[in-house]
């Protein structure tokens, strides 16, 4: 059994949570979680990228001067690559790769990145995440109370829109719920924050990606 440690918003060791390893799949994957995570990325790409290429370009085929005795550096027709106003070598075009993970291992990827984060004390628990309005300010001084001073992945039970509202000005802080987890988000963020109630959905079901 792991330990995980609960604060308070005032950052103060209240109680510690008793984790079952072999709910998270008992050891990390780090191929499995690597693999997920280059299909994240792979699939965030809009793939729009376009150059023309000579094939692309307007103009005559015909070779521009005679191939011996001007002098010159030989020459084909204009639209190549090393004349001014030419196509671009090796242009590219608009594709958008797509990668794909079976529901298995993307289940498993994330169990394995979450069993990580613990195992790395990367994975911090906080006893209740209520605000009474929308206040930036509150935020951050939660986050500073529990020494969070890099990019962080904040984990509620359920949406609320005043945590949400309140992170949103924080460039190192993404909200998820627990239903909304991959492993993409927990691997590429420093730190978790997870509230009690989405610790016990965690680790009280089967986590979905």
């Amino acid at each position: 059994m792991l330990e995980v440690p609960i604060y308070n918003t005032a950052g103060e060791k209240i109680d510690t949570m008793k984790v079952d390893e072999d709910v998270f799949g008992a050891e990390v994957n780090v191929p499995l979680v690597k693999q997920a995570v280059v299909m994240y990325e792979a699939n965030r790409h809009q793939g729009s990228a376009s150059n023309k290429g000579r094939s692309d370009k307007a103009g005559s085929t015909r070779k521009i001067f005679r191939q011996k005795g001007t002098g010159y550096a030989r020459r084909g027709n204009i639209r190549t690559n090393i004349m001014r106003g030419g196509g671009v070598t090796f242009a590219k075009s608009p594709i958008r790769p797509r990668k794909s993970m079976p529901k298995k291992m993307r289940r498993a990827a994330l169990r394995s990145a979450i069993l990580a984060k613990i195992l790395g004390g990367d994975l911090l628990v906080i006893d209740g995440m209520k605000l009474d309005a929308p206040k930036t300010v509150e935020m951050a001084s939660i986050m500073t109370n529990l020494k969070i001073n890099r990019s962080c992945l904040l984990t509620l039970a359920e949406h609320d829109s005043n945590v949400y509202l309140s992170s949103r000005n924080l460039p190192d802080i993404t909200v998820r719920t627990a239903a909304e987890l991959n492993a993409y988000d927990i691997a590429v963020r420093q730190r978790m924050l997870v509230t009690t109630e989405a610790m016990q959905l965690l680790c009280g079901r089967e986590v979905k990606a």
